[in-house]
C-alpha cells in the first residue's frame, strides 16, 4: 500500500495504525512492515523503561520510516479499591508514561479506572461520583507530576458506565486537572452508550471534535451493531459492520493539524484488521482522502 500520508479534502494528512502480526523485534522491520500495511502510526512496541538502548532503537527506526507511535497502554485500574492494587496499578501507569515520553510517543493512555472490587473497567455506582471525579484528578495529576513529560500526554479514554462518559465530562476533567501534559484519548464507541448517541452518534461525534478537537492527542477505531435482545446491547464489531457514522469521523479528525492517529483496536486477527483497513480507506478516498 506504500506511503502512509493522507491528504483530505480539508488539507489535513490522517495517520492510521493498527496491531501487525509479523514475529519480530528488530525495529527497523516492525516499522517496515507498518508501512507495507499503508499505517504510518502505531502502536508503541514491546519494550520496557529500563532499555533504553531499544527505546533509542525504535524511536529512530520508526521515525525514519515516517511512522508515529501512537500511544502506550497502561490498562489498570487507578482507583481499585483494593490499595495493595491501587498502589500497584499507579505504579505501573507511572512506569508506562514514563515510557511513553522516553520513545516520543504521542500519548500513554488508560481509563480512570473503577471502584468495581471484581473487574478493574467494570460498572459501579459510584463510577459517576464526585468522590470518584476528585479522585480521578489527584490520580492524574499524581502520575504527571510525578513524570513531568515533555514529549508526550497523559490521556484517559472516555467509558460508558465511569467518568468521563462524554466531551463536557472531560472538559471539566482538564480545567480539574490543570496540567498542560493531560490530553484527549478519544474512543467514540466508548462513549456511545444510550440508544440516543447510538442513533445520532454523527452529531455525537462533532460534539466530541468540536469540544476536544485541540487536546486529542490520539483515538481509537471501532464500529458498533445493536444486539436485538429485551435490553440495551452494543457490539463492537470490524468497522464497516455497524452504524457508526464513519464519514463524519474522517471528516472531523482531518480539520485537526496535529493530526492525532487512528487506531484500529479489539480485532481478531490480520483479516479482521484488513477488513477495517480498507473500509477506512475507502471511505477516505470517498470523502477525497488518499490512504497511500
Amino acid at each position: 500500500l506504500g506511503a502512509a500520508s493522507v491528504t483530505s479534502a480539508a488539507g489535513r494528512p490522517i495517520r492510521l495504525g493498527g496491531p501487525i502480526f509479523l514475529k519480530s523485534d528488530d525495529p527497523d522491520a516492525l516499522a517496515r512492515e507498518h508501512r507495507r500495511l499503508g499505517y504510518s502510526a502505531a502502536y508503541c512496541p514491546r519494550v520496557t523503561l529500563a532499555d533504553k538502548d531499544r527505546i533509542r532503537a525504535i524511536e529512530k527506526a520508526y521515525a525514519q520510516h515516517g511512522v508515529v507511535i501512537a500511544e502506550v497502554g497502561a490498562w489498570s485500574n487507578m482507583l481499585d479499591p483494593d490499595p495493595a492494587k491501587k498502589a500497584e496499578s499507579l505504579k505501573l501507569v507511572t512506569e508506562k508514561l514514563a515510557l511513553a515520553d522516553a520513545v516520543g510517543a504521542r500519548c500513554c493512555v488508560n481509563i480512570a479506572g473503577s471502584l468495581n472490587p471484581k473487574v478493574w473497567f467494570g460498572p459501579h455506582r459510584d463510577n459517576f461520583s464526585k468522590a470518584f471525579f476528585d479522585a480521578t484528578v489527584e490520580t492524574a495529576r499524581r502520575v504527571i507530576d510525578a513524570v513531568k513529560p515533555t514529549r508526550t500526554k497523559f490521556t484517559l479514554e472516555m467509558m460508558g458506565w465511569a467518568l468521563p462518559t462524554g466531551p463536557d465530562e472531560y472538559l471539566a476533567l482538564i480545567k480539574a486537572i490543570g496540567r498542560k501534559a493531560f490530553g484527549v484519548h478519544l474512543d467514540v464507541c466508548n462513549g456511545i452508550n444510550s440508544p440516543a448517541r447510538f442513533y445520532a452518534n454523527a452529531a455525537f461525534i462533532e460534539e466530541c471534535f468540536r469540544k476536544l478537537g485541540p487536546h486529542i492527542v490520539s483515538s481509537h477505531a471501532k464500529d458498533l451493531e445493536w444486539v436485538v435482545e429485551l435490553n440495551v446491547h452494543f457490539k463492537e464489531v470490524i468497522p464497516g459492520r455497524g452504524e457508526v457514522d464513519y464519514r463524519t469521523w474522517l471528516r472531523e479528525l482531518s480539520k485537526l493539524p496535529h493530526q492525532p492517529p487512528l487506531m484500529l483496536e479489539h480485532l481478531k486477527g490480520a483479516d479482521e484488521y484488513e477488513e477495517g483497513r480498507n473500509y477506512i480507506m475507502k471511505t477516505g478516498r470517498e470523502l477525497g482522502c488518499e490512504f497511500a
